[in-house]
């Protein structure tokens, strides 16, 4: 059986940046970006309005992982709020120069990622991740929910998915 991360990203003060499509959009592609550049696999995720949740598979430690993903995605979100002159979004991601005179920050500065390393474990994640939407009221049923990889589990992704999953990448104990 192969290890498993579990990352939460968490939007800074929870502010609902991924609303826009355009903006899911330019994350899930971020987050693709991310997986090629860190080389980790994807097998579950959704992008909820604040916050991230995604199911990888990395020899690297999860929060290198982390690390990758919240850089891209943030670099590409902030560049797209910039080039469009989103000065008020701006303004609620503007903290003061710190590290290399970064003037917005996108993420909290804590991670949540650990290990899963059972197979029970990893589908507990896996539908908890999934039923992120639901119980928000965003839709009544996960497979509704367009950024977000429950299609996949169903067995009926649609032709335009925002972000592929690595399912058939896992790697199952055999009995």
């Amino acid at each position: 059986m192969t290890l498993h991360v579990s990352s939460s990203a968490v939007a800074k003060d929870r502010l609902p940046v991924f609303q826009t499509d355009a903006i899911k959009a330019i994350t899930c592609s971020a987050i693709d970006e991310a997986r090629t550049s860190a080389g980790f696999l994807l097998f579950a995720y959704v992008l909820m309005p604040d916050h991230t949740h995604l199911l990888t598979d990395s020899p690297h430690k999860p929060s290198k992982i982390l690390q990758f993903i919240k850089g891209i995605v943030g670099h590409r979100v902030i560049e797209y709020l910039k080039l469009h002159e989103y000065a008020s979004s701006l303004r609620k991601l503007q903290h003061e120069d710190w590290k290399r005179n970064h003037r917005y920050s996108l993420w909290q500065h804590d991670s949540d990622a650990f290990s899963v390393t059972s197979e029970a474990t990893f589908m507990q994640k896996v539908n908890y991740i999934h039923q992120n939407p639901v119980r928000s009221h965003l839709v009544e049923k996960a497979v509704d929910y367009r950024y977000s990889s429950a299609r996949f589990w169903s067995r009926c992704p649609s032709e335009d998915e925002p972000l592929r999953v690595d399912m058939d990448e896992i790697i199952w104990r055999r009995s």
